[in-house]
């Protein structure tokens, strides 16, 4: 049980990994190619990729009232945080972005108690209020007094993904992690693929090829394979457990974005990170649902 248990940490760890370099890459790509492109390319390799992995494995259509569903969580995570995240990446550092995104276990949580009708308790919301509150003097602070366009950007990101992971968590019940997302991103392909076909780069013989690299990354990675490691994570070493590493995608971040963008790590940010990062960790710990009483 203790390897079991270990390992399920070890995959957890390496899906925030994989999940930590995708702004990054995607700030070091869109110069080249663009968010649209990056956006519906990335969406259209990954749906190849699972629609070969669905065959292979012969997996059954979905049912009609689950493919309503995949369609929500497909509007979300493969249009929504990618699209958002892409356009914002033009205009702020990636760095500056994972402190944004760094509430986003918290907007999913509350995300999952306003749709699924859960009644969490007051310090949590206290906690969300807090955490939300923290993201916006950080991007004041950073913006000069006043709120970016790219930071609203990545409001839309982090709305986004927290819809399409509640409806995610949900599809679990019936189908394995790894399943929902190839789904997701299968679904999708009739508009990825004309789209990515259409913006496909006129010289692409032109582009760098770092970008094209990044493309490959946040296609095959980030849009795909980084939630076979996360989804394997939580089924091994429980999702209370598990989840928790999701503190650390920031930091992990930050890091790459040094390494990867050449972005200076600045004490602030890395201030307003820990205070973010605190408030998700005592929110999570606060999460806890209420039974309706029938009267």
């Amino acid at each position: 049980m203790q390897n079991k248990d270990t390992l399920g940490l070890l995959l957890g760890l390496i899906g925030v990994i994989i999940f930590a370099a995708t702004l990054p890459m995607t700030r070091l790509a869109v110069g080249d190619l663009g968010p649209w492109f990056l956006t519906a390319g990335r969406a259209a390799v990954a749906g190849c990729v699972a629609a070969l992995v669905l065959a292979a494995l012969r997996r059954p259509a979905p049912a009609p009232a689950t493919l309503a569903k995949l369609a929500l969580a497909s509007l979300c995570v493969v249009g929504g945080f990618p699209g958002f995240s892409g356009l914002a990446m033009q205009s702020v550092p990636a760095a500056h972005g994972a402190v944004v995104i760094g509430v986003l276990p918290l907007a999913t949580a509350a995300a999952s108690a306003l749709l699924h009708g859960e009644r969490p308790s007051l310090a949590f919301w206290i906690c969300g209020i807090a955490g939300a509150a923290l993201i916006v003097v950080f991007a004041l602070r950073q913006g000069a007094g006043g709120l970016s366009f790219g930071d609203l950007l990545l409001f839309g990101a982090v709305a986004s993904a927290a819809v399409g992971y509640t409806v995610s968590a949900d599809l679990t019940r019936s189908m394995p992690g790894w399943e929902v997302i190839s789904w997701a991103v299968v679904l999708a392909l009739p508009v990825t693929v004309p789209v990515a076909l259409w913006l496909w780069p006129a010289h692409p013989e032109a582009v760098r090829g770092a970008s094209w690299g990044a493309f490959a990354y946040i296609s095959l990675m980030s849009m795909y394979a980084g939630f076979f490691f996360w989804n394997a994570g939580l089924a091994m070493g429980g999702v209370a457990r598990v989840s928790q590493v999701q503190l650390l995608q920031t930091f992990f971040s930050i890091g790459i974005a040094a390494l990867l963008n050449g972005e200076p790590i600045g004490p602030e940010s890395l201030l307003f990170a820990v205070g973010v990062a605190v408030t998700v960790f005592i929110g999570r710990r606060f999460r806890t649902s209420l039974p309706v009483v029938a009267k």
